[in-house]
């Protein structure tokens, strides 16, 4: 068993969570644990996760991988830092006596808050209702996405949450701050943190001093008592309390998407990395500066390397499904027997002939670069030649049509063309899919053979603040696949028109 230094990474997605250990300086795993997350869904549109078991699967994974580690032969002694990414958005209130949490977590892609944001709207000056009224400060717009819209509901319908606020025993957080307020020692001495990416993502923060802002508080009437501490993504926040990591350093803290953006190494401005899993994000490294989009695209932090460091800036485009199309045609349309036959069934469905089948899967709105909360679901282009494998490949397009909508917007507020993509995430597993995506964008797509970008980047930052990780001295080099273009310009170009005559008709169904 090799010693040396192991930096430990605390993974906590949407759909599971797992603790990954890595050789510090590289993408070697040594030993990892994963498991499922249960979901509920109360009501239509509601999307929750019980805390307690967040913390407990958190808890399971990193002892079960410490016992796999044990089992090797190594040492917990050899773990010199520990860094956690997390599902951003989700949001979780608590009382911070008894450490209960005082609701389920409202999932980042839960929609309750749409009557939140329709009241927040009405708050607009001058009766404009402009959604990007709060985008200048926070770099985002007004959505039910955001953790600021499900604080605001929780404090408005949720009695034991107002009251709790009031007495000034409430703390928020997304799931990075309950888990290291819990690791640390919770009701006894936890310390109650975040770091920038996370706490830009909630609209409380100001884009560009990386505080809590005042004029954020006050237009959402939320109480500054609640808010965890904003630190960089590389320092360390405290110390694990208790189980197999006791006293060992939590020292980094990324979102998922940022800590992906680290993992695939795209530390340099112009680079950029898609990940797709429920969702697909895009995030596209702009360097020290901060670029405001024109075109329906979110300005975030991408990481801070260390309390004195400046921060990194990113544009950044969400969709809200992608895999979650594929898991819908399985479960509810029960047309694929499991996720993995979506490749072969997809390449028998040759192009119809009578024109091809659109399949836009706005189930909860259009995110980015639309931002239209009313679409819905829409399939065009059906003939009575159209079978299940035409709906199966119209979800792969979906997926990489929504992928260019976004490049597109990226290359418009950056006015620079991106000639590669660096992909992860569990669906670049479908080799169909990633090579549509190079047809369909013109653009390289790059997958490194290392999986878990998401966990690396974690380890990388908590790594690079105990200093046994140099990010920038020595970039990680990942043997990788690559997919380029097949399709003409011309071919791609007609394609993506109909792509957007389809995601016209999805638009307003809502209302």
């Amino acid at each position: 068993m090799h010693t040396g230094p192991l930096v430990g990474a605390i993974d906590e997605g949407t759909s599971s969570a797992r603790f990954i250990l890595f050789k510090a300086g590289s993408a070697d795993v040594v030993a990892a644990h994963q498991k499922e997350l249960s979901t509920s869904f109360p009501q239509e549109g509601w999307v929750e996760q019980d805390p307690l078991e967040i913390l407990e699967i958190v808890k399971t994974c990193i002892e079960a991988t410490i016992d796999k580690l044990i089992a090797l032969g190594g040492s917990v002694n050899d773990i010199v830092a520990v860094g956690v990414t997390n599902q951003r958005e989700s949001t979780i209130v608590w009382d911070k006596t008894t450490g209960e949490p005082l609701y389920n977590s409202i999932v980042w892609r839960d929609m309750r808050t749409s009557t939140t944001v329709d009241q927040l709207l009405d708050k607009v000056p001058n009766k404009t209702r402009n959604k990007n009224y709060l985008k200048p400060l926070c770099g985002l717009p007004m959505s039910p996405y955001f953790s600021a819209a499900k604080v605001k509901w929780l404090q408005d319908n949720v009695p034991k949450v107002k009251k709790a606020m009031v007495a000034g025993n409430c703390l928020f957080g997304t799931v990075d701050s309950w888990l290291i307020w819990n690791l640390t020692g919770g009701k006894d001495g936890g310390v109650h943190v975040t770091d920038v990416t996370n706490a830009s993502r909630t609209m409380l923060m100001n884009i560009d001093t990386l505080k809590w802002d005042p004029v954020l508080l006050n237009f959402f009437e939320l109480p500054s008592s609640i808010l965890p501490k904003i630190k960089s993504s590389a320092e360390v926040y405290g110390y694990v309390k208790e189980g197999s990591l006791r006293s060992v350093p939590i020292a980094g803290c990324l979102g998922d998407q940022q800590s992906a953006l680290v993992g695939q190494q795209c530390l340099n401005r112009g680079q950029a990395k898609a990940t797709y899993g429920t969702g697909c994000f895009l995030l596209y490294n702009t360097g020290k500066v901060k670029v405001d989009s024109s075109h329906g695209l979110l300005t975030t932090v991408a990481y801070q390397l260390g309390p004195t460091q400046q921060p990194m800036y990113a544009l950044e485009g969400s969709v809200a499904i992608a895999g979650a199309a594929i898991n819908w045609l399985r479960d509810n349309l029960t047309i694929l027997p499991t996720f993995g036959d979506a490749q072969g069934l997809a390449e028998r469905a040759a192009l119809i002939e009578s024109g091809e089948v659109y399949f836009v899967p706005a189930f909860s709105g259009l995110y980015a670069p639309y931002w239209q909360q009313e679409a819905r679901g829409t399939i065009v282009g059906i003939t009575e030649d159209t079978n299940s494998s035409h709906i199966i490949r119209a979800t792969l397009d979906a997926v990489c049509f929504q992928t260019r909508d976004i490049l597109e917007a990226m290359n418009k507020d950056y006015g620079s063309t991106l000639t590669q993509l660096q992909v992860d995430g569990g669906m670049t597993a479908n080799s169909l899919l990633m090579q549509l995506q190079a047809d369909l964008t013109g653009v390289t797509v790059v997958k490194p053979s290392m999986a878990e970008s998401t966990a690396l980047g974690a380890a990388m930052v908590a790594g690079f603040a105990m200093k046994v990780w140099d990010i920038e001295g020595a970039p990680l080099t990942l043997p990788a696949q690559k997919w380029t273009p097949k399709y003409s310009e011309n071919e791609r170009d007609v394609r993506y028109a109909k792509w957007k005559m389809a995601v016209e008709r999805s638009m307003g169904w809502d209302i």
